[in-house]
């Protein structure tokens, strides 16, 4: 078996440059903010394009499938031709599917432009993730990792309170425009960006056999599929959800904004307690929040219930899925990049495959079930990944 160089350009630290950060949260920002911007348009669009909101819904799922199934193809890409050269590619596509579907003359043209926008944006955080993996330290890699979470989170919010006022007072075409002039800026500004030392690997699947041949990797992937569709699935239809009930798409925007809110407050906290908490205590944290969210979207639909709702879905956010992925760095060292892709996968086909089933649903706004099932739902989602990361034990 051949073994590949690889170009090392900065060794691993036990701390990330601010400089190196911002950029790979930008990164980051700029995926989210393509990733969530759809949500409070939804309806708006149906209205545009003349088709139903469960033909719309498509769009959203379409793009959540292809973001996962993509990921072990960036992983391995990733583990081969590095961190950076990965992100500045995909960027480049994302930026051409961007702009398709800022010029879809239909659904049947948003919906496969926007399945591309998903293919080529799922590279830009797990290589973000995996970037931090390389450069810091496990006992001290949550602490970035929060920070990282803290500008996810941003692009959730901006996304969705831009989103819901540009579609609604000029156009829903120009917000998916936004992020695709971003990601051109983004391909020239990571040329900046210096290139981690890494694992050299060997055969073209060799990551992914190291990969897959681990138990506590697919112990992860089931409890992130799980994940991505008690939160990422129906965390979907809160702007939906108000918008039922007449509510103004820019409202209903700018109440679902409130979840980046919500995860950006909590990861301040999430940084602080690091250390002082185990990881257990943080995933419990997180469970018992998004219990309560859903518990109270399912009660009631208003706008104060789902304000509340929003809040704590992105606190839970932040303590769960922050400790999660911790975890989920640190399973393959040999082939980080494809570990993290692989949690990727699951984490967003789980998204995709709870917005699909439930769209439904939606269009017959029974709101209130999905949130109990939701609600429901968050309980194993708990109970597995506490008793896993207690028994890990790393």
């Amino acid at each position: 078996m051949t073994t590949v160089a690889s170009p090392v350009t900065a060794p691993p630290t036990a701390g990330l440059p601010k400089n190196s950060l911002r950029m790979l949260s930008a990164a980051g920002f700029v995926s989210n903010f393509d990733r969530f911007c759809i949500a409070p348009m939804l309806v708006l669009i149906g209205t545009h394009l003349g088709v139903s909101l469960s033909t719309v819904v498509l769009a959203a799922s379409g793009y959540y499938l292809c973001y996962g199934l993509m990921q072990p193809v960036w992983g391995v890409a990733s583990d081969r031709l590095g961190r950076v050269r990965v992100m500045r590619f995909s960027l480049a596509g994302a930026a051409v599917a961007a702009f398709c579907s800022a010029a879809a003359p239909d659904a049947t043209v948003l919906i496969g432009a926007r399945a591309v926008a998903g293919a080529f944006f799922a590279a830009s955080i797990a290589a973000s993730l995996t970037y931090v993996g390389d450069t810091v330290p496990a006992p001290v890699r949550q602490r970035p990792l929060s920070s990282l979470m803290t500008a996810f989170a941003l692009g959730t919010a901006v996304a969705t309170v831009v989103a819901g006022v540009v579609a609604l007072y000029v156009s829903w075409r120009l917000v998916f425009a936004l992020p695709g002039l971003f990601a051109v800026y983004l391909v020239f500004a990571l040329r900046r960006l210096d290139e981690p030392e890494r694992e050299p690997v060997g055969s073209l699947l060799a990551p992914m056999r190291d990969v897959l041949r681990s138990g506590w990797q697919w112990y992860v992937m089931a409890v992130a599929a799980l994940e991505g569709a008690v939160l990422l699935g129906f965390l979907t239809y809160i702007a939906p959800a108000l918008e039922s009930r007449g509510v103004p798409t820019a409202l209903a925007g700018a109440v679902s904004a409130l979840y980046g809110v919500g995860s950006m407050s909590a990861a301040q906290w999430v940084k602080r307690l690091v250390g002082q908490w185990g990881p257990v205590r943080l995933i419990v944290a997180g469970g018992v929040q998004m219990a309560a969210a859903y518990a109270v979207a399912a009660v009631s639909q208003s706008i104060p219930a789902l304000v509340v709702t929003a809040l704590l879905l992105g606190g839970g956010w932040s303590f769960m899925h922050s400790t999660i992925q911790s975890w989920a760095t640190g399973l393959s060292a040999t082939a980080r990049a494809t570990g993290v892709a692989m949690f990727g996968v699951a984490l967003y086909v789980g998204s995709a495959v709870a917005s699909a089933v439930s769209a439904g649903a939606a269009g017959a706004h029974h709101y209130g079930t999905l949130f109990t099932v939701a609600a429901v739902l968050t309980v194993p989602l708990t109970v597995a990944a506490a008793v896993g990361r207690s028994r890990y034990g790393k």
